[in-house]
């Protein structure tokens, strides 16, 4: 069995908050927005969004940094249905600090299974973040 390196620890509040925005009931596009906190080595809440779209989410999205986002999305089904996925969304742009890169990269499994997510999307440019490219990941989970 495989054990992974665990570089951050995942701020106690912020599990608190993610369990607790799983469990909203909203009809609209909503983002909680992590980082990590360098010297204390420990993700944090950077910022929540309410009622956000996927293109105002990339825009807030630093173009050379990384960040962790947990994205509840408002999907449109072909047949009809709406659903309302949770997405976990690692953005790691090409031209961050190899340093930043690991930090992150290292902490991303912990966090996933601290907060229990299970639509695990990674970027590696900004612009690539648009409704179309979530759309098709989503097809897969049905």
């Amino acid at each position: 069995m495989s054990v992974s390196l665990v570089v951050c620890d995942v701020d106690e509040e912020l599990v608190k908050k993610v369990k607790k925005f799983r469990l909203q009931k909203d009809s609209y596009n909503a983002a909680i927005v992590m980082k990590i906190d360098k010297d204390k080595q420990l993700v944090i809440l950077e910022d929540e969004h309410v009622d956000i779209s996927i293109d105002d989410l990339r825009d807030i999205l630093p173009e050379r940094q990384p960040r962790f986002v947990v994205y509840s999305y408002k999907y449109h089904h072909d047949d009809g249905r709406v659903s309302y996925p949770l997405c976990f969304i690692f953005s790691s742009p090409v031209g961050c600090k190899p340093e930043q890169q690991m930090m992150y990269a290292g902490s991303k499994t912990q966090l996933v299974q601290t907060v229990g997510m299970s639509k695990v999307f990674e970027i590696r440019n900004t612009e690539d973040l648009t409704e179309e490219w979530l759309k098709e990941k989503l097809v897969i989970f049905g």
